[in-house]
């Protein structure tokens, strides 16, 4: 069976939209399973998937991801029903609760309770999708007059991918989301992580394989190696040191807390260059692959093997031609 292949869009500095469409067209013709477009306190995901939606015929378009604050439950409900339909039914829907420093210091909204707001946002999402009167009273929305689409949605069901990474969040995904992101998993500790996920998804009566699971770990193919390196090393660093405390635990609960710290204390005494400096080869590794199209198809294999559906990659080709000939390579 072929693999499935994703790629992202940057939400933040320059965008060249003529180019992300010409790249998107190329990516729909070449195979490509998904385009999955980031929102932090950048640029908005809908707009920029609108335009991709209009410019492309197969692929499929996701939120990587939109939080949970800063629009309603029945706001993204209209969002992404309006973006279904306009696109035939290609939408994903890529949720997550961000974390304090943007939901509070960007937004302006109180943070907690993100799981409980969580469970609440998916089933009126679902609701209204469904064609359900919105009558809902949970513990933060009560809802009580009946509302439904003035409009009826392509599919009576948008798939739903949830960003999680503490533990009831996870087992809240395996029970009830389509698809899982998880976030800064290391490659020897990613089979344990997704057997650990599909056995709470069982437990709760579901198939093992009924929850799709993306890779949390790109793959780029590219002959700037170097270039790609210094990109990723400056990513990782600034989520271990400057992104709260969740990604810092994560890493640490897989084993890097020693290096998390080391980045940390760079970062606080000598900035973003000196944090960026003290992330390890080994765990630049552990999170990514960047390389050549041979390295990369043995790192997709090596997700497989850990369980992974759906790889992101990044692909650095002079044409469509070479792009697409890449994309056969990796997909097998």
């Amino acid at each position: 069976m072929a693999r499935k292949l994703a790629i992202g869009v940057n939400w933040q500095g320059r965008l060249d939209y003529k180019g992300l469409v010409e790249r998107a067209k190329i990516a729909d013709q070449a195979g490509i399973h998904s385009i999955w477009v980031a929102e932090a306190w950048g640029r908005d995901a809908f707009t920029l998937l609108t335009l991709l939606a209009e410019h492309t015929k197969k692929v499929q378009l996701a939120t990587s991801i939109v939080n949970i604050y800063s629009r309603s439950p029945a706001a993204l409900a209209q969002h992404f029903g309006t973006l279904d339909e306009l696109s035939d039914g290609r939408v994903i829907i890529g949720l997550g609760t961000s974390g304090p420093q943007v939901i509070e210091h960007f937004h302006g909204i109180q943070f907690n309770p993100p799981l409980t707001r969580l469970k609440e946002y998916v089933e009126i999402i679902n609701m209204l999708m469904a064609g359900t009167p919105l009558n809902f009273q949970g513990k933060l929305f009560k809802l009580g007059r009946g509302f439904t689409l003035r409009f009826e949605p392509v599919r009576k069901h948008i798939p739903i991918w949830i960003a999680s990474l503490n533990k009831l969040s996870v087992e809240f995904t395996a029970r009830k989301a389509d698809g899982w992101l998880p976030v800064m998993i290391p490659l020897s500790g990613l089979k344990r992580a997704i057997d650990e996920f599909r056995a709470v998804a069982v437990a709760s009566g579901r198939e093992p394989r009924a929850v799709a699971v993306k890779s949390p770990g790109n793959v780029t193919v590219t002959d700037n190696v170097d270039r790609a390196k210094a990109g990723h090393a400056g990513t990782v660093a600034f989520y271990a040191a400057r992104m709260g405390t969740f990604y810092a635990e994560q890493l640490t609960r897989f084993g890097f807390g020693d290096n998390v710290n080391q980045i940390k204390e760079a970062w606080n005494s000598g900035g973003a260059k000196a944090g960026t400096g003290a992330v390890s080869e080994k765990l630049l590794s552990e999170l990514g692959y960047i390389g050549g199209v041979d390295g990369a198809v043995e790192r997709l294999k090596a997700q497989e093997a850990a369980g992974v559906d759906l790889h992101p990659v990044e692909i650095d080709a002079p044409d469509a031609a070479s792009y697409e000939k890449i994309v056969a390579k990796l997909v097998g």
